[in-house]
């Protein structure tokens, strides 16, 4: 009975868990962003009010994509209007390249490859208007968007103003030894987050900018917007960097082939292996240290759970889970304290030998 019982109270814990999958993913998100901000607000609190700290923080977190967006958006916007405009182009090249080639000449003239590319490309810029009157459409979803992240900003700062005073609180129920290690955990997990989401960055911000200078060499327009998605795409474990490179190498079919697709498909596989030899492993070994197939599984798991979302945190996650395995065998390896002298046991003998005459007693 008491097994059955267990049972059912798993899979009504299951069910739950999957009623309320989307604020627990909000949760996780949160102290996530609570976890990889507890660092510069440690660092401002050495100067400045702990709550002056948390707003200037969470003020930068929130003013940080604006900013990026004002400085992007326009070049993006100016040089997407151009690839518009160049499409046609871009198309009759593609076409001429097919005439040249006996088999795809044959492909051409069986399946009309060329007339159907061009026009399509010919109907491009007029496609943008009808692109527009989407974004409409797409309003609504960006107001949703904006709440859920209204909703997990507020969460995280919650989350950061109230640990101190969690930690307090959840420490003041342990014993000495186990407060220590609670509070040595919280710190470990900390300092893997933040770690983590700065070499994750820096790691983006090299392959973006060297991605950038490669591309201006070459030749390549929209430089700036193309670096731009690669970087952002690196970002995501094991695969960005790939999805990154594919998007280029397409570009370059209609810029410069072959020379520009081959120099960039080169350039891609060389460094994609400095980056995963070299470059990762040197800053990812200063924050956390995660076993490849452990990575692997996280991402696959986190992907398939919540998405780009979930494979952007599953490295963190492992490596949160790493430290509280580790913290936890550490704390059961501790030695225990020993009363040397326990008070003897209710009715038990006594072993000394009692008095003899004339002996103080």
């Amino acid at each position: 009975m008491r097994v059955v019982a267990v049972v059912v109270a798993a899979a009504l814990s299951l069910y739950l868990i999957y009623l309320l999958r989307q604020p627990i993913g909000w949760l996780v998100l949160a102290a996530f962003i609570a976890l990889a901000t507890a660092g510069p607000i440690r660092a401002l609190e050495r100067r400045l009010h702990r709550g002056l700290a948390v707003a200037l923080v969470y003020l930068g977190v929130i003013l940080a994509p604006f900013l990026i967006l004002a400085i992007l958006v326009p070049p993006i916007v100016e040089q997407g209007t151009r690839l518009a405009n160049d499409a046609p182009r871009y198309a009759a090249d593609a076409r001429r390249f097919v005439s040249e080639n006996e088999t795809l000449r044959g492909l051409d003239q069986r399946y009309a490859l060329g007339q159907r590319l061009q026009a399509e490309a010919s109907r491009l810029t007029s496609r943008l208007g009808e692109a527009a009157g989407t974004l409409v459409n797409v309003g609504a979803g960006i107001v949703s968007s904006v709440f859920t992240v209204v909703t997990i900003l507020i969460l995280a700062i919650f989350m950061v103003t109230g640990a101190p005073r969690w930690r307090r609180s959840l420490g003041s129920y342990q014993p000495a030894d186990r407060e220590e290690a609670l509070n040595r955990l919280f710190d470990r997990v900390g300092a893997a987050v933040g770690g983590y989401v700065r070499g994750a960055l820096l790691q983006a911000l090299i392959a973006g900018v060297l991605s950038w200078l490669v591309l201006l060499l070459l030749g390549v327009p929209y430089a700036l917007p193309l670096a731009l998605v690669i970087g952002l795409l690196d970002l995501v474990p094991l695969v960005g960097a790939t999805l990154g490179a594919v998007l280029v190498a397409i570009v370059t079919l209609f810029v410069d082939f072959p020379t520009a697709t081959i120099v960039w498909v080169v350039w891609s596989i060389v460094y994609q292996q400095v980056e995963n030899a070299v470059i990762q492993p040197r800053i990812m070994s200063r924050a956390v240290s995660v076993d490849p197939f452990v990575v692997l599984v996280s991402v696959l798991f986190g992907s398939a759970l919540f998405g780009v979302v979930g494979a952007l945190l599953s490295i963190p996650a492992a490596a949160t889970v790493q430290v509280a395995v580790r913290e936890y065998l550490a704390y059961r390896e501790l030695p225990r304290p020993v009363d040397a002298s326990p008070d003897p046991e209710p009715g038990a003998l006594s072993t000394e030998a009692p008095p003899t005459a004339g002996q103080p007693a």
